[in-house]
């Protein structure tokens, strides 16, 4: 890795001096009275350019509490973490570190981080040349990228089977533990498509994911199997679907809800993105997604789609995703996952 991360004190320290190029904001607490107590320092955020793991022209944002690294030579968000150096929970493939995606590869360049992919699946390999890998323009070619005040926005070539352009605007909030997306996909040329919004996040091997089924659900059992056999650890009880992964076989699990949870013993991490009501959608009708992958790729993945579209060349659509990272603080994840979903 050639950015070494600094105690947040020092990198401030470094930033007010003019080191590299940087954006700073301080965010302004309250005076207080002569009596009171010390406070704990007032968070710093920073925008720097910097070199991550071998990828020059990086970016990494922070509002002093959680910090994104934005990587546009591979249109992806590399990592969401605590600015205290903990370790964050996005996936990240360290045998492909520094390397520069490959648009005519027939392997997928499997990065790890969060990207956007136009769904269906199924509809890939009639739209391009293949099934797999993912379409070039999504998946496998540098993305510009632009700094606007505290927003950063990756913008990637126009697909050329797909005809399309995505954008991705990447903000963190004020203050909170909390990053959002925003995915555009604008349709450029070519022939009216039906597509999808598709983000994928690849989260470390975690503890456990949860995602709370919906009461009155398009599905039997509160979910659909997307992949041969069940996952051997996947429960339904009450009103939660949990499930670990698997290190000996890939299992995919849908549902037409609006909220993942991935944990660690020590992090959760939540994605949102609200199903939109009498929309239809891709993958069976599901709306979200756990993937696990087997070894030696010791991941999961998040997903959560957008309704389906018949884009025209000029049109566009769009997509939210919102991130909440939080230390845990119960020893059950379910009781953990309840006081998370009531914040």
């Amino acid at each position: 890795m050639n950015h070494t991360r600094k105690p947040l004190r020092s990198l401030r320290a470094a930033l007010l001096l003019g080191a590299g190029s940087a954006f700073l904001m301080s965010h302004a607490l309250p005076a207080r009275a002569a009596d009171e107590a010390p406070s704990v320092p007032d968070p710093v955020g920073f925008l720097i350019r910097t070199n991550y793991h071998g990828w020059a022209d990086a970016i990494l944002l922070s509002n002093g509490r959680v910090e994104a690294v934005i990587v546009p030579a591979i249109g992806r968000v590399m990592q969401f973490r605590f600015t205290d150096g903990a370790e964050g929970p996005f996936w990240e493939n360290e045998s492909l570190y520094g390397k520069p995606p490959d648009p005519q590869s027939t392997n997928w360049l499997n990065f790890g981080g969060d990207k956007a992919w136009p769904a269906p699946q199924s509809e890939w390999k009639r739209v391009t040349p293949r099934a797999s890998p993912p379409p070039a323009g999504f998946d496998a070619m540098p993305f510009e990228s632009s700094v606007d005040g505290w927003v950063v926005t990756l913008t990637s070539p126009v697909d050329p089977h797909y005809g399309i352009r995505t954008r991705r605007v990447i903000r963190l909030a004020i203050d909170e533990p909390v990053m959002t997306i925003t995915t555009t996909f604008e349709k450029v040329s070519g022939r009216p498509l039906r597509v999808s919004v598709w983000c994928v996040t690849q989260l470390k091997d975690p503890l456990i994911v949860l995602t709370p089924l919906v009461a009155a659900s398009h599905f039997r059992e509160g979910y659909v199997l997307q992949s041969g056999n069940p996952p051997p650890s996947l429960r339904t009880r009450g009103t939660w679907l949990t499930l670990t992964r698997s290190p000996k076989e890939a299992h995919k699990v849908g549902t037409d809800g609006g909220t993942l949870l991935w944990m660690s013993t020590e992090q959760v991490l939540r994605i949102d993105s609200p199903r939109l009501a009498l929309e239809e959608y891709p993958e069976e009708g599901a709306s979200t997604g756990i993937y696990t992958s087997p070894d030696p790729l010791p991941y999961v993945e998040l997903e959560v789609l957008g309704p389906l579209v018949k884009m025209k060349k000029g049109e566009q659509i769009s997509r939210m995703s919102t991130y909440t990272l939080l230390r845990r603080t119960e020893a059950d994840p379910e009781l953990e996952a309840r006081r998370l979903l009531l914040r």
